[in-house]
């Protein structure tokens, strides 16, 4: 496997830009995810590191060397896309053996690298099957065996589970976390589903607008976010914002106001903060406290029930909405007025300019 390094890499299309000087370090073994709404630009950045698109700008290297004018076969990657895009006439073993057989190797590597695949995919009894006669699962198992079978550097996928039912999602997620354990590969994968993101990767790339807004490790990005945007984008149900006024900073914290009344001391860095700045106030459905917080009143307005917890999504008194998580027994209607209690040590504070004061 390999590393894979992006020095300012930009991409144009005609006189627009949409990939604007991104540099990344993806190490040797590694299963980076790409996440972002779509049109952010991380399936054209996959793209120019399989050699796909041509760079505008900017250096890439995989396993050290300069790959910017080799073409796709010859940068030691293999890629796993949306569409299945299998041969309808051959079976799962052709579809597998077929790129080995273009590259005029022999019989007995070829039977022995597909047999292999299929033994880690455990795709082994379907291997006569045409495709028609699969699931789109095991469909997209054989897409990924036929990337396994070239043993590449580096495995790429583009939003490889998008065309799954929800079962199967979930299913095909946990056996390519599985593969990448398995052959201990350097993965990059590309999805505009977070909870992917936050399941499979060692390290995330949040992406806007060809942009990179931060990248870390999952959790890291989850009680750390750099901004609103990866606050927001990052979680589900996403982040609580609450627009408010700094009514102190203190030593401790920073304390705001909330709607109806009172405030919350969050402990977080009042440098570059003062008393009456406008700034949002953040925090996870979850991260309401039975008791010992702040208390903040509203009307419920719908009870999704999950069994397990309840999303109750609440009206405030100045007009805005929060969801806050409850537990599965918690007895709580739609048209209720209720009290839930905030965790100031969990709550985040961002400027005006969207940027977040540092959690102390």
């Amino acid at each position: 496997m390999a590393d894979v390094q992006l020095r300012d890499i930009r991409k144009s299309f005609g006189k627009v830009e949409t990939i604007h000087g991104v540099s990344l370090d993806i190490r040797d073994r590694e299963f980076v995810v790409f996440v972002g709404p779509s049109g952010c630009g991380k399936s054209t950045l996959l793209r120019l590191i399989a050699g796909l698109e041509d760079i505008t700008s900017g250096d890439l290297t995989i396993d050290g060397q300069r790959v910017n004018a080799l073409p796709p076969a010859k940068r030691g990657i293999a890629m796993v896309f949306q569409s299945y895009a299998l041969y309808p006439h051959m079976t799962a073993y052709e579809n597998m053996a077929f790129g080995l057989q273009l590259a005029k190797q022999g019989k007995d590597a070829i039977d022995q690298a597909v047999r292999k695949a299929a033994d880690i995919l455990e795709l082994t009894p379907l291997l006569d099957r045409l495709p028609k006669e699969m699931s789109g699962g095991q469909r997209q198992r054989v897409a990924i065996g036929r990337a396994i079978v070239r043993d590449p550097k580096v495995f790429l996928f583009d939003e490889p589970l998008s065309n799954l039912d929800a079962a199967l999602r979930v299913q095909t997620r946990l056996e390519i976390a599985k593969l990448h354990q398995e052959m201990a590969a350097t993965m990059i994968y590309v999805t505009h589903d977070q909870v992917e993101a936050m399941t499979l990767a060692d390290k995330i790339v949040v992406l806007r607008d060809g942009h990179v807004e931060q990248v870390g490790a999952p959790l890291d990005l989850y009680h750390r976010p750099r901004n609103l945007f990866v606050a927001g984008f990052i979680g589900s149900p996403q982040m609580n914002f609450i627009e408010t006024k700094v009514t102190a900073v203190e030593e401790g914290g920073v304390r705001c106001a909330l709607p109806g009344g009172g405030d919350i001391l969050a402990l977080v860095s009042g440098a570059d903060l003062r008393a009456g700045e406008t700034v949002t106030l953040g925090m996870r459905p979850e991260h309401f406290v039975a008791d010992g917080g702040q208390p903040l009143n509203g009307r419920i307005d719908v009870v999704e029930q999950l069994g397990e917890s309840h999303f109750i999504h609440l009206d405030l008194p100045d007009g805005q909405r929060l969801v806050a998580r409850a537990p599965g027994d918690a007895s709580v209607r739609a048209g209720e007025q209720i009290a839930v209690t905030l965790d100031g040590a969990q709550c985040h504070v961002f400027h005006k300019n969207g940027l977040a004061a540092a959690r102390l």
